[in-house]
């Protein structure tokens, strides 16, 4: 086992905390070495209320993954979500001194710390800058503008906000815990690595994921992330409708969810009842099953407009940007009965739950493959994709010369017609393999940035 491959997703959810240890086989398939559970105290819809509860919900976690895995964790890449995330459209330009030099990452990077530098509200923080589509001088719609000869570049970017001490809450409890935060992602990002596919995000697809805090949405068309949003309501505020209709604790209220719930009143009948144990010996009460599915029918049926309403902001009517592969709904929410049904008769498009089956190897628990788990998959993925990052760097760093003196040109060779084309060669390649070190992911350079911003105002 090489450790050097090995990276670990951390979901800090509001009913969970999941640690996830993995790495990636031959063929490119994550196998699971082990993974840790524990129920979330500090975390209300998201955002961390209680650093201490938090902190030791993800020391169980990591102290039950580190056993199953046989693994000693420091790193750690933690998704963020909550309902102070926000996200919005924006378009920049630069101009460029010469047209005759070609686009290169150095223009790109100004033109992405232009928009860093946008005026937020007070206490956000520029969490993501997502390019979309770049315009160099008259030319629109290009997707990658390095090579192009122009002197001015434009782009449109979607853009990602949250309360900058909100994040620094996560970060502070990951520290805390004893871990490195080496990757921060945005987490309907990281659950869409794991449920949605190439061709789906090329043809447009929304991506609704149900936790128990938030609902996440990101929709995708083209291959490009064009919306995202988090409601502040999710699979929580469910059961404490139940808990408040039945008049019962909020155990009973999660199973009575789990094992009986439906999204579907008309799939009940009257005559269904279950009866639940009265508490230090009262009388036990009784609710029909079709009350129940009314309770969860009227809250799930909120959810899925608003995430609807999100959709249509995102103009989703429009013909152009008509979502032909529908939504895939994932995360432990979505494993309600009927929900897909319903989801399906509210909006008219087709409808999937989303698995994790395509990125796992085989001979993987089932249970890795469940939707609630797409987040944590997610954000293993996006670990392993810096690892790479982090490797590809180091190769492509030119190593010192031990004996220069041994490689030393004779007084001959020096001025020979055959050696000036060898020094001409080198000198190409040398350059090509500078511009190539340039060519560093966009999501990465910024992550490293952001990262040191939350370490240093700590």
């Amino acid at each position: 086992m090489n450790d050097n491959n090995i990276a670990v997703g951390l979901d800090i959810g509001t009913t969970k905390i999941v640690a996830i240890v993995g790495q990636r086989n031959d063929h490119g398939k994550l196998v699971i070495l082990g993974m840790g559970r524990a129920k979330s105290l500090g975390v209300h819809r998201g955002v961390v209320n209680n650093i201490t509860q938090t902190i030791d919900s993800i020391k169980k976690a990591i102290n039950e993954a580190e056993k199953a895995a046989n693994y000693k964790i420091t790193d750690v890449t933690v998704g963020i979500a909550g309902q102070h995330i926000r996200s919005l459209q924006h378009s920049d330009y630069i101009s460029r001194p010469n047209f005759e030099d070609v686009i290169d990452d150095t223009d790109i990077e100004k033109l992405k710390e232009q928009v860093h530098k946008l005026v937020m509200l007070p206490g956000e923080e520029i969490v993501h800058v997502l390019p979309q589509e770049y315009k160099v001088d008259s030319q629109s719609e290009i997707i990658e503008p390095r090579g192009f000869h122009g002197s001015r570049l434009e782009a449109n970017f979607h853009v990602v906000v949250g309360q900058i001490s909100l994040i620094r809450n996560i970060a502070r409890c990951v520290k805390e815990a004893g871990l490195n935060l080496v990757g921060i992602t945005l987490e309907p990002l990281a659950s869409s690595d794991a449920v949605l596919s190439q061709e789906e995000k090329e043809a447009g697809v929304a991506l609704i994921d149900v936790g128990g805090g938030t609902t996440d949405i990101a929709v995708f068309k083209d291959n490009i992330i064009r919306h995202t949003a988090v409601i502040p309501f999710g699979g929580n505020v469910i059961t404490d409708d139940i808990k408040s209709g039945c008049s019962i604790i909020e155990r009973q209220a999660e199973i009575l969810k789990v094992k009986y719930g439906s999204a579907w009143p008309s799939e009940n009948k009257e005559i269904e009842v279950i009866s639940i144990p009265g508490l230090h010996g009262r009388d036990p009460k009784e609710i029909t099953v079709k009350k129940l599915s009314q309770i969860i029918h009227a809250r799930v049926e909120e959810i899925i407009s608003l995430a609807y309403m999100e959709l249509k902001n995102y103009g989703c009517e429009e013909q152009k940007k008509k979502l032909i592969a529908g939504i895939v709904m994932t995360g432990g929410g979505s494993k309600l009965k009927h929900l897909r049904q319903l989801t399906e008769y509210t909006t008219g498009m087709d409808i999937r739950i989303g698995y994790c089956n395509e990125h796992l190897a085989g001979g993987q628990p089932e249970e890795l493959a469940s939707p609630e788990y797409a987040t944590a998959i997610g954000l293993l993925m996006t670990g392993l994709k810096n690892l790479d990052l982090k490797k590809n760097k180091i190769q492509q760093e030119p190593k010192n010369i031990k004996n220069p003196e041994a490689i030393a040109e004779s007084p001959n060779e020096k001025n020979s017609p055959n050696n000036t084309l060898n020094i001409d060669q080198k000198n190409l390649n040398e350059e090509k393999k500078k511009n190539k070190d340039k060519k560093k992911s966009i999501f990465a350079s910024f992550q490293e940035k952001f990262i040191k911003y939350i370490n240093d105002t700590e």
